[in-house]
C-alpha cells in the first residue's frame, strides 16, 4: 500500500488546512460509555487496547462527533474531496497520534484567519480520542469494491430475512465476518470498521438485527461509492 513519507504528509496537511475549516462552532458530544482519561492530555491513542467494548464504542462516538464537526472539511466517512486533508491515512501510532490531537487542541490558524477551530477545551480529550479512533478505522480507497456485489446480495437477503423470510443468519454472519477481515484501513490500523464488520456485528447473538443490518449495507455502499 503507498503511504507518504511522515514529512511529506505533514507539508500537505499544513497547507491544506489554510483552506479546511473557517469559523466553525464545535457541537458537543456525549462521551459518558468511555473510560476517564485523567487530565493530562496524551499523546497515544489510549482507546486502542482498553478491550473490544471500550474500542467499539470509541467507534461510535467518534462516528457522530466526526460527522458533526468535522465532515464539513475533512469529508463524510473521513474521505476528503480535496479541501482539507484526508485524514485516513495519518499513520495509527504515536506520530499520528501526536500530530493529530495537538491540531485538535489549538486549532490552525493563518494570517489571523481561524482556518480551523479549537477543539480541545469545547470538546475534552475523551471526544478528542473517540473522534481518532472513527478516523483511523476507515476502510482504505477501494477496498470494498471486489466485494461490493457479493455485499448488495447480502443486502438483499437480509432484507428479506427482516420481513420474514427464512435465511441462514449463521452462514451470512460467519461470510460478512470473513469479507471483513481482509478489509484494510488507510491509517495501518489492524481492524477497518467497514460496512462488513458492521453488518456481521448486527446479526451476531441472540437477537439480530436483520432490518439494521440491510440498512448499514446500504448507506455504508452508497457512500462508498
Amino acid at each position: 500500500m503507498f503511504r507518504l513519507p511522515q514529512t511529506a504528509l505533514g507539508l500537505i496537511v499544513a497547507a491544506s488546512m489554510a483552506h479546511a475549516h473557517g469559523d466553525v462552532a464545535p457541537q458537543p458530544m456525549n462521551t459518558d460509555a468511555l473510560p476517564d482519561l485523567g487530565e493530562e492530555w496524551l499523546i497515544e491513542n489510549p482507546y486502542r487496547d482498553q478491550g473490544d467494548e471500550v474500542w467499539k464504542a470509541a467507534i461510535e462516538i467518534g462516528d457522530s462527533g466526526y460527522n458533526q464537526n468535522c465532515a464539513r472539511c475533512h469529508g463524510l466517512g473521513g474521505v476528503s474531496g480535496g479541501l482539507a486533508p484526508d485524514l485516513r491515512y495519518l499513520e495509527a501510532e504515536e506520530y499520528g497520534d501526536e500530530w493529530f490531537m495537538e491540531r485538535f487542541r489549538t486549532g490552525y490558524t493563518q494570517n489571523g484567519i481561524t482556518k480551523m477551530p479549537a477543539f480541545g477545551e469545547l470538546l475534552g480529550q475523551k471526544a478528542a480520542w473517540a473522534i481518532r479512533t472513527y478516523i483511523e478505522t476507515r476502510p482504505d480507497d477501494g477496498e470494498l469494491d471486489e466485494v461490493t456485489p457479493r455485499l448488495l446480495e447480502i443486502r438483499d437477503e437480509l432484507t428479506q430475512m427482516a420481513g420474514g423470510a427464512s435465511g441462514d443468519a449463521t452462514a451470512l454472519q460467519t461470510e460478512l465476518t470473513a469479507i471483513a477481515q481482509d478489509i484494510e484501513t488507510g491509517s495501518g490500523a489492524p481492524v477497518a470498521d467497514s460496512v462488513a464488520y458492521r453488518a456481521a456485528n448486527l446479526i451476531s447473538g441472540d437477537n439480530p438485527d436483520f432490518g439494521a443490518a440491510a440498512e448499514a449495507l446500504t448507506i455504508g455502499l452508497s457512500a462508498a461509492n
